[in-house]
């Protein structure tokens, strides 16, 4: 695999790997009409962890996340470490595609089994991980641009739906600063913010020597974290606090209601479509992210790992009978509990022990 890929590319990723499926559910939803105070909190936090991870890189740009923990934590505590973390990278991927598998299932393809679907998506991501990050780094460029369009439009269009209630925003913290902390911290930096944690895996791929990943990272992650500030509250002024939180894919609804009023038609099938892309550049990237891991545990080659990953994260995406407990294993359990140590716990114990073998 080629270590030379563009900043540019890999601030790309990184911005539609914020992206991925974070549109799909209300964030904040217990802060209620204050959940994009919520979210402005939990962005804050997640850019102070994104700068700690920045931070690691700079420390050594030579290693990724799991050389790191085999050079810096010592071999049987550094391996441990490491394939923890290649746990929760496919874990997550497994998340992503239940996710897609039921959102298919709910939209276009009701008649199919969802495991027909499900190892379908899991065997493209497979295919596309065979080409290894650099590949996968500029098909997100192209990505792009459909992303882009696809939610400009939703953004023209939602407004224009004569939807809007701006009551639906007040009263501000009615109920105080406590239930927005709460809601921000730490569910919101678990999902999305603190996700980025996997770039950790990926920074080692820019050019060396090259000054601006931090900077491009950085422009990245605002522009996402905006986006999805905007995107969320605008589910609240259409459907209200109250419905939106009770609603399973709730900006889904929203762009429903969109052709509802006549606005435009099939919006959406546009929005199912770039759902489906989000989830599956997401999906992808923990998957490479896993891939990668177990190369570097065991030394043996990259590509013979993707079969067993292919089968854990499929086996992982139907650990729960229904979707119900899926979603509710997820936020009650590992978005609370789990999340937070790979995210702040972990990388905090990294870097410091990174600071002290480097002053040593």
């Amino acid at each position: 695999m080629n270590k030379d890929a563009r900043v540019s590319e890999i601030a790309v990723t990184l911005a539609l790997f914020e992206l991925g499926s974070t549109p799909l559910f209300l964030l904040g939803a217990d802060s209620k009409q204050d959940a994009w105070l919520a979210m402005i909190i939990a962005a804050a936090a997640g850019f102070i962890l994104l700068q700690a991870y920045l931070w690691m890189y700079r420390l050594d740009p030579e290693r990724d996340l799991f050389e790191i923990c085999l050079h810096y934590l010592g071999k049987t505590p550094g391996w441990i470490v490491a394939f923890s973390f290649v746990g929760y990278f496919t874990y997550e991927s497994s998340r992503n595609l239940r996710d897609l598998g039921e959102l298919c299932t709910m939209t276009l393809l009701n008649q199919t089994p969802m495991p027909i679907i499900s190892l379908l998506a899991i065997s493209v991501v497979a295919f596309v991980s065979s080409y290894g990050p650099k590949v996968f780094f500029r098909l997100c460029v192209i990505f792009l641009y459909i992303l882009t369009v696809g939610y400009f439009l939703i953004l023209i269009f939602i407004p224009m739906s004569g939807l809007f209630h701006l009551e639906y925003m007040f009263p501000i913290l009615e109920n105080g600063v406590k239930p927005v902390w709460d809601a921000a911290i730490p569910e919101l930096i678990s999902f999305p913010f603190g996700q980025t944690v996997l770039f950790l895996v990926f920074f080692k791929y820019a050019p060396k020597g090259n000054k601006n990943l931090s900077k491009f990272i950085v422009t990245s992650y605002i522009i996402i974290a905006i986006a999805l500030i905007i995107l969320n509250q605008m589910v609240i002024l259409v459907m209200n606090p109250e419905v939106a939180g009770l609603t399973t894919y709730p900006l889904l609804t929203v762009v429903q209601m969109i052709r509802a009023v006549q606005i435009f038609e099939r919006a959406d099938a546009l929005f199912t479509l770039i759902l489906f892309i989000g989830l599956g550049v997401k999906m992808n990237i923990f998957f490479i992210g896993s891939a990668i891991g177990m190369q570097r545990l065991t030394k043996i080659r990259y590509k013979i790992w993707l079969i067993p990953l292919t089968i854990a994260i499929f086996a992982l995406s139907f650990s729960s009978r229904t979707y119900t407990d899926f979603i509710w294993v997820g936020l009650h359990y590992a978005v609370i509990r789990v999340f937070p140590i790979f995210q702040i716990a972990l990388p905090a114990v990294i870097l410091i022990t990174m600071l002290i073998r480097k002053r040593n």
